[in-house]
């Protein structure tokens, strides 16, 4: 696969549509031609301790960003007609299935790539199966994980070697 969008969320909270920041990263011929990373306000605000811990991101690094249906307004026409791409894409699906609903949005049926299940059948004698563990083994350094930028940088770079 050589054109294809690599997509990647974070949650505030245990809510799937808590969505705090997104980030893609566009692919085409087998090259990075766009990035993109924003916050996102969920509504509520409300961050539970777990995910701060994660990903690192609170309440007052949303409380100005616009709500999820403003972010995808700029991002819809970037990845039309673009498979998605996620490590564990049943998450990342799930939870751009979940915030459509909650903002009364009509939902494309975007086809979605799990690297995960490709990095299962690529390298099956690496410790794990882990987005900074795979990415490593395909010459990309993920030195910023759960910033959702570097990992869906990282997905891609595993996405150009396995799918």
């Amino acid at each position: 696969m050589k054109d294809f969008v690599a997509i990647d969320f974070e949650t505030a909270n245990n809510d799937r549509s808590s969505i705090c920041s997104v980030d893609i990263v566009v692919v085409r011929s087998g090259v990075v031609v766009d990035r993109i990373y924003e916050l996102i306000k969920p509504e509520p605000n409300f961050y539970n301790y777990h995910n701060t811990r994660i990903h690192g991101l609170t309440s007052d690094d949303t409380d100005d960003a616009p709500v999820f249906p403003e972010v995808w307004r700029m991002i819809a026409p970037k990845i039309e007609g673009l498979p998605l791409v996620a490590h564990n894409s049943l998450f990342d699906s799930s939870c751009l299935q979940a915030v459509h609903r909650t903002y009364c949005m009509d939902y494309p049926d975007y086809e979605f790539y799990c690297t995960l299940s490709a990095a299962r059948k690529h390298f099956r004698d690496i410790p794990n199966h882990r987005l900074g563990t795979v990415a490593m083994y395909c010459g990309f350094n993920l030195t910023n994980h759960h910033h959702a930028l570097a990992d869906a940088e990282a997905c891609a770079a595993i996405a150009l070697k396995t799918l």
